[in-house]
């Protein structure tokens, strides 16, 4: 039984030579410009501006765009393995790269043509840099709780409100910001909720303090203050008051790519650890050739292969359009997300005290491996979404869970 899918044939994973072709070039862009600074990048807390550039005349921001738009094509199987090569080595350029897919997403399922042309493209091209703006004090993962208010006046809404850890925001030139245009209705929390795109040179926006987050240095938080800001009527993405339905289903995309990061991440811890574990000696032996570091070594590589396959799978669901994916997506992040941060433990243990030292680059795969479990929705969220979604897949019931 493959129940809430019909067929095992639902699992096949459609991999090309296209798909390798450009994971290699990935491998090589990162080798050759951001392993030599991955340490720097941890110190410093900051992208290199020459790697970022090097990643937009690759095209890497394009990556999973129409081409009609300025992007590169490929889908959601390449943006997966865009973001696990990227991780590998620096999860903080990754994400810098793949939070624009939090931006584009949404106007590419919702936009207007104009919208599209207008914000996408540039983005797409690396011209410009974007960001997500939801996450509030009150509300993380409960999307429908958001305090954010914009009035409409005349041909144009005002804004105002506070958003943290909005990743990207220090240097995004657009946001795509939710806000409340109406009073939620009974029995529907969700309603009322709307979607704008709003412009960083827009009086009345301002980004606020970083937030010091225990990982993903080079690409932290901040905050976005909105203070009355106007934003034109037309900056609407999808239907007024219907804008929950753009996020969460914006999320529902983008969460495949947080699986991904999660793959890269303890692929990068466990090479480091085997690497040390056949290097370094121990009673003249070396640590490989002892039983309790061979078993980790073994788990890892067991869990790490789990984990990458149901990514791919649920990204290969993704660019089919079937509509399990949304599960699929659920079940890969919960999963290679905690893979993470248990291989990135494993890695540290391989190592023994020196794991420890920062200079050595191992533990900070556990810190950013700690976040990826927490957003694009902490991993909770993900197994409420998985029962929901089981339920009405095989019952056609809609579960209340809390």
């Amino acid at each position: 039984m493959v129940m809430p899918f019909n067929s095992i044939v639902d699992f096949r994973v459609e991999l090309t030579e296209e798909h390798e072709l450009f994971r290699k070039s990935v491998r090589s862009f990162v080798e050759q410009y951001v392993e030599p600074v991955a340490m720097d990048i941890e110190r410093e807390d900051r992208v290199p501006e020459d790697v970022l550039e090097k990643a937009k005349q690759m095209g890497l921001f394009g990556v999973g765009v129409p081409e009609e738009y300025g992007g590169q094509g490929g889908g959601h199987l390449m943006e997966a393995i865009l973001m696990e090569e990227l991780s590998r080595v620096s999860p903080a350029l990754g994400t810098a790269i793949a939070v624009r897919a939090l931006f584009t997403t949404p106007i590419l399922l919702y936009g207007t043509e104009e919208q599209k042309r207008s914000y996408v493209t540039p983005v797409a091209r690396g011209e410009k840099f974007a960001a997500h703006a939801n996450t509030e004090p009150c509300c993380g993962s409960d999307v429908a709780g958001i305090q954010t208010r914009a009035k409409r006046v005349n041909d144009h809404y005002v804004l105002t409100g506070r958003k943290i850890f909005i990743t990207g925001s220090d240097k995004a030139d657009y946001f795509v910001v939710s806000a409340r245009t109406s009073a939620p209705l009974e029995n529907k929390r969700w309603w009322g909720i709307t979607v704008f795109i709003v412009e960083r040179d827009m009086p009345g926006l301002k980004i606020g303090q970083r937030f010091n987050v225990i990982g993903l240095r080079g690409e932290r938080p901040h905050e976005v203050i909105l203070d009355e800001v106007k934003v034109p009527a037309e900056n609407v993405v999808g239907e007024v008051d219907q804008g929950f339905k753009v996020i969460v289903t914006t999320y529902d995309h983008t969460r495949v790519g947080i699986a991904a990061q999660g793959v890269g991440i303890a692929q990068g811890a466990f090479e480091k650890a085997l690497n040390y574990s056949v290097q370094r000696r121990a009673f003249e032996r070396p640590l490989i050739s002892f039983e309790g570091v061979a078993f980790k070594i073994a788990d890892m590589l067991t869990k790490i292969e789990a984990a990458r396959l149901l990514t791919y799978w649920a990204a290969s669901l993704a660019d089919r359009g079937d509509r399990r994916f949304v599960i699929a997506a659920s079940i890969a992040k919960t999963f290679a997300t905690e893979v993470a941060e248990e291989v990135a433990n494993m890695a540290i243990k391989v190592h023994g005290g020196v794991g420890l030292d920062a200079e050595t680059g191992v533990e900070r795969y556990l810190r950013d491996a700690l976040i990826t479990t927490i957003y694009e929705g902490t991993n909770d969220i993900q197994r409420i979404t998985i029962v929901r979604q089981l339920v009405r897949e095989l019952f056609g019931v809609k579960l209340a869970l809390t």
